[in-house]
C-alpha cells in the first residue's frame, strides 16, 4: 500500500468516530494515534458529555495513546484527525512529539495548521512534526457541514417555538 491509501484507511477509521460524537450531539471530529500501522488510541469530541472544554478528539486519543504507551512521548506515532486541529491541540501534539499529524477538512476559523494559524511551522519550537491535509478532505467537510446545517435548523426552530409561545 502507498503513504496515500494507509492514510486514507486510517482516516476513514477516524471518520467512524467522528459519527460516535455526532451521535452524542458533539462537534463531529474523530482521531486515531497509530504506531508502526498499529491502533494505539482513539478518540472524538466529548466536551459537552464530559463538561471538558478540553476534550478535542485529538486531546482525548494524545492522552489515551499516553496511557497505551506509558510514556507522554508518543514517539513515532501519527495522529489521524477529521479536522485540522486548534491551537491547543496542535500545541499538545508538538510537547507529546508525535512525528506526523494527518488531517481531512480544513478549520478556516481556528485551525492552527495553516488555515487560520500556523503553529507547527513556528521558529524556536523543540519539536517539528510533518502535516499532511486534504486526506478525505471532501467526506470531513461533507459531514461537519451537515452537522453544522441540522444544528442552525435545530436553533431555527427553537426559536420559532418560544416566539410562538410568547404571543
Amino acid at each position: 500500500m502507498t503513504q496515500a491509501e494507509i492514510d486514507e484507511y486510517w482516516m476513514k477509521r477516524a471518520l467512524e468516530l467522528a459519527k460516535n460524537a455526532q451521535d452524542a450531539g458533539e462537534i463531529p471530529v474523530g482521531a486515531l494515534l497509530v504506531k508502526n500501522n498499529q491502533l494505539v488510541a482513539s478518540g472524538w469530541n466529548c466536551s459537552i458529555e464530559n463538561h471538558d472544554p478540553t476534550a478535542h478528539a485529538e486531546i482525548m486519543a494524545l492522552k489515551q495513546g499516553g496511557q497505551a504507551l506509558s510514556n507522554y512521548r508518543l514517539l513515532d506515532t501519527t495522529l489521524y484527525v477529521t479536522l485540522e486541529p486548534c491551537i491547543m491541540c496542535a500545541g499538545a501534539m508538538i510537547h507529546s512529539r508525535i512525528s506526523r499529524l494527518v488531517y481531512g477538512a480544513k478549520d478556516f476559523k481556528t485551525g492552527a495548521c495553516g488555515s487560520f494559524i500556523n503553529i507547527m511551522e513556528r521558529p524556536g519550537l523543540n519539536h517539528y512534526l510533518e502535516v499532511t491535509g486534504g486526506v478525505l478532505e471532501e467526506s470531513c467537510s461533507t459531514m461537519l457541514s451537515a452537522f453544522f446545517k441540522m444544528r442552525r435548523a435545530q436553533k431555527k426552530e427553537q426559536k420559532r417555538l418560544l416566539n410562538y409561545n410568547d404571543e
